[in-house]
């Protein structure tokens, strides 16, 4: 018999999860909806929990629907990582180091991707 902790995933990994069913669904849909998308045997209210939260940190917004909410994505995934990037960036109060040592962990076709960006030829 398996303990409910097997069946326990990391917040990240099930916020992943949920992101993933909004983006391809293109609509707004309910906590019960995105449960059915799933097919992961979550309850509702985990579902529910965890689009309360991402609503909370502002990575999806909702809509009235019936006497609960549909949800939907702000931004597509480019948008989230670029956001999450910045979320770390921020959190160090050192930023020059912080970019230094990520560009110079660049592979050459990145470093010249953002180089492009940076001198405004977005390709």
């Amino acid at each position: 018999m398996k303990d409910a902790r097997d069946e326990r995933r990391p917040a990240g990994e099930l916020e992943a999860a949920v992101m993933a069913a909004l983006w391809a669904a293109g609509a707004p849909l309910t906590p019960g909806r995105v449960q059915t998308e799933l097919g992961s045997g979550l309850a509702r209210t985990t579902v529910a929990t965890i689009l309360t939260r991402l609503h909370e940190k502002g990575v999806v917004d909702r809509e009235r629907q019936g006497r609960g909410y549909a949800y939907f994505p702000v931004q597509d995934a480019p948008g989230l990582t670029a956001r999450r990037m910045h979320t770390e960036l921020d959190r160090d109060t050192d930023r020059e180091t912080v970019l230094a040592r990520f560009v110079a962990q660049l592979s050459p076709g990145d470093e010249q991707h953002l180089r492009r960006l940076l001198e405004g030829d977005e390709r």
